[in-house]
């Protein structure tokens, strides 16, 4: 599906024009199966009331503000996570800044400023677990009061749970993934999990024993278990993303003695000149974890072998990315 255009503003009051929206509202990291339930909830009532479908999110995620030093932990930084938000059919994102003075907002006047004044939402759409102001203390059940007596409806989505029982959060999408567990994060994220970004050049040891590799930054990604990975390689390609099979490296390649965490994927059957572009990495399998060999020889043999375990896995069924997203 070809995503929606979808407009991007950075405060409340520059959405102001385009007041009366269904508005759903979370931080939305990861954008998994229980956040779509709350979006697909904004997305009809937006659709039955013919008006504007609108997602209030907060940027930089405030974890990162109030534990400022904290390891990367994010599963969508906000580039992925308006194109994701935009394949879902939102009209408008706020990606509201969120900062130390923000942070200090009383629930009261986070509704009264942004909602009411800024937005004039009609119907606001929340998680059971939602909660805002300053010290957290405003929750579901103070927005619907506050939502009442200010003329919004305010619905709030119950916890949605796997057909194993597990609740869908992205705690627990972090956990999966720390442990090398992608297919498990996968189930709870409806898609394979990702990290992208733009293919840096590299120490090009890999096309020198026949396996070139693209060099991916990994910025504020969470990082995931060290090893091999069997993935799926999208490259952007006239505004389209095309994807191909791919075995990747996550680690700090101890055999010639780099220092560094970096990701480098190996496309499979691919020749052509990646550096520069725009690469999306999907994490679909972790086939071992990472190693030290002897030396070039025993690390090139164990890179074949690494290829045709990826081969295998990807043969078999997976889950499904978006081949346009």
């Amino acid at each position: 599906m070809v995503p929606r255009v979808m407009r991007v503003f950075r405060h409340a009051r520059a959405a102001g024009a385009d007041r009366g929206a269904v508005l759903a509202i979370g931080n939305f990291d990861g954008i998994h199966l229980g956040h779509q339930t709350v979006l697909t909830e904004a997305r009809a009532r937006a659709r039955a009331a013919g008006a504007r479908f609108a997602v209030l999110t907060f940027e930089p995620h405030p974890r990162s503000v109030f534990q400022p030093g904290i390891a990367p932990f994010r599963l969508t930084p906000f580039r992925d996570k308006v194109r994701l938000l935009a394949a879902l059919g939102v009209e408008l994102l706020i990606a509201h800044r969120f900062d130390a003075a923000f942070a200090q907002k009383s629930a009261e006047n986070f509704v009264r400023e942004l909602l009411v004044e800024g937005l004039g939402v009609r119907h606001v759409v929340v998680g059971y677990d939602f909660v805002f102001g300053n010290r957290r203390r405003g929750n579901a059940a103070l927005l619907r009061g506050l939502g009442e007596a200010a003329g919004f409806v305010t619905a709030v989505v119950d916890p949605v749970a796997s057909a194993n029982g597990a609740i869908y959060a992205s705690t627990r999408i972090r956990e999966h993934l720390v442990a090398g567990h992608p297919l498990e994060a996968a189930s709870l994220l409806g898609r394979p999990w990702e990290i992208g970004g733009r293919v840096m050049t590299g120490d090009r040891l890999g096309r020198t024993i026949g396996f070139p590799t693209a060099n991916i930054g990994l910025a504020d990604y969470l990082r995931p278990a060290p090893g091999v990975y069997a993935v799926r390689v999208g490259i952007a390609e006239g505004g389209r993303t095309r994807w191909h099979d791919g075995a990747a490296n996550l680690g700090w390649r101890p055999t010639v003695g780099g220092r560094d965490l970096r990701l480098e994927a190996h496309v499979l059957d691919f020749d052509g000149d990646l550096y520069g572009k725009r690469l999306r990495v999907a994490f679909i399998e972790r086939l071992r974890a990472e190693q030290r060999f002897a030396g070039l020889d025993a690390l090139k043999t164990q890179i074949a072998e690494d290829c045709r375990a990826a081969r295998a896995a990807l043969a078999g069924p997976r889950p499904a990315v978006d081949p346009d997203a």
